[in-house]
């Protein structure tokens, strides 16, 4: 259960942060081209072509990556998406199925488009979602990888049927921008659940201790119901417990 809501309860306000289960059911589709430079090529079949588009022409084709026994690149690939029968087992003209099994990911990055993009297939995605699998952090990708570590990128609402469960919202109950000040006199500023800055430009040491005092919300004084919620959810725990909380579900690091 995650503060501030109940498990489960998700309406797609997707936030940095964010342990989710994904899923996506299996669905019928044939495969183009078999495995080949650690990828396998299927007729997609949840998007249409963008015949509207004028930079992209998609041909309704998506290559999925693979697991290889010796991979391309020296960093993992993060690929959600699974083949039944399995990839090895395919080659171009076959039938199979393409879906994700539950999967608990982190989210890392969140952003949303205005105008959607200009991909080539349609829906045209109007929101980005990019996620890491448990065991997965950002630590896993050097600094130079095309990954940069932010990992799977979906695109929520562009058709593909996918259901997400939310796990854990760490400081569900706090809203990038609150100021708050802890139980140790100190003041802050909250942009995400791992990025705290201290106002007396300290070290940030082991992050704010709790219980926190909302100070104001969206840059004006806060209203009392609003400080209320926070004092009534940091009357136990701790910053560090929620951090290991997310740590044991996720098994991996803090995006920074």
């Amino acid at each position: 259960m995650y503060e501030g809501d109940s498990r489960g309860d998700f309406r797609g306000d997707f936030r940095v942060g964010d342990v989710l289960s994904i899923a996506c059911p299996f669905t019928p589709t044939t495969v183009e081209r078999g495995v080949m430079w650690n990828h396998v090529s299927l007729r997609w079949p949840w998007w249409r072509v963008d015949t509207g588009s004028d930079f992209i022409r998609w041909n309704g084709v998506v290559a999925l990556g693979v697991d290889g026994d010796r991979p391309t690149r020296p960093e993992p690939e993060v690929e959600l998406f699974r083949t039944d029968p399995r990839p090895e087992h395919l080659q171009a003209g076959d039938a199979c199925r393409v879906g994700v099994p539950p999967t608990v990911v982190h989210v890392t990055a969140v952003d949303h488009h205005a105008p959607p993009l200009e991909t080539g297939w349609l829906p045209r995605p109007e929101l980005s979602v990019a996620v890491l699998p448990r065991g997965r952090s950002y630590r896993a990708f050097p600094d130079d990888s095309h990954l940069n570590g932010e990992g799977y990128t979906l695109h929520p609402g562009d058709g593909i049927p996918f259901t997400f469960e939310l796990l854990m919202r760490p400081y569900g109950f706090l809203q990038p921008g609150d100021e708050v000040a802890d139980t140790a006199g100190r003041a802050w500023l909250f942009e995400g659940p791992w990025n705290w800055t201290a106002f007396d430009a300290m070290s940030p040491g082991a992050g704010p201790e709790w219980p926190l005092a909302l100070l104001t919300r969206s840059g004006t004084p806060c209203s009392v119901t609003d400080a209320e919620a926070v004092a009534e959810a940091t009357t136990t725990g701790s910053h560090q417990e929620t951090l290991h909380h997310w740590m044991s579900l996720t098994e991996a690091s803090p995006t920074p």
